[in-house]
């Protein structure tokens, strides 16, 4: 089962997301364990948007880093805190209770404001261990966080889709 769904960063307030079973991919030797897998497809809610706050960014550009980890925010190069909270990403996922998952995040996402200029995101990580399973509840939440990297002397409010696929294995 297969499931992708696009985040919004820096956007309007999270709603709940659901889909259903889109690929659903049947092991011969485990047949029962997918069709269960199949009635319960996963589910995923946004809870919390990726949010790196608000900088300054002076002619020689730099980044803004928030940790999935910890919810640290670093900045680097040219780059000054105008305040405001950066928040990593939350993602709650639902399916089959004690399923293993696999969470994927894409290399780089690309940002645009209203005025044209873009940013990049990058190093897009997650909280997650190596085999993250769904828990006896058949829930997972997972935080994310990346790298914002800005150009010299360009402003904005920088918006863009982050796509996140969400499968059994």
């Amino acid at each position: 089962m297969r499931l992708v769904l696009a985040l919004l960063l820096f956007g309007a307030l999270p709603a709940p997301l659901a889909a259903q079973c889109q690929l659903c991919r049947q092991d011969g030797n485990d047949a029962a364990i997918a069709a269960r897998k199949a009635s319960m497809p996963l589910r995923v809610e946004v809870d919390t948007q990726l949010d790196m706050g608000r900088v300054a960014v002076g002619a020689s550009g730099g980044e803004v880093e928030i940790d999935p980890l910890t919810g640290a925010r670093r900045l680097r190069g040219d780059v000054r805190d105008l305040g405001g909270f950066a928040v990593t990403g939350v993602v709650t996922v639902s399916g089959e209770p004690g399923a293993e998952v696999r969470v994927t995040l894409p290399p780089s996402v690309d940002l645009e404001s209203g005025s044209g200029a873009s940013a990049r995101v990058t190093g897009l990580a997650t909280d997650l261990g190596a085999a993250p399973r769904l828990g006896p509840d058949g829930r997972l939440v997972f935080r994310f966080g990346g790298r914002l990297q800005v150009a010299g002397a360009t402003d904005g409010d920088y918006r863009g889709r982050i796509p996140v696929t969400v499968e059994y294995p």
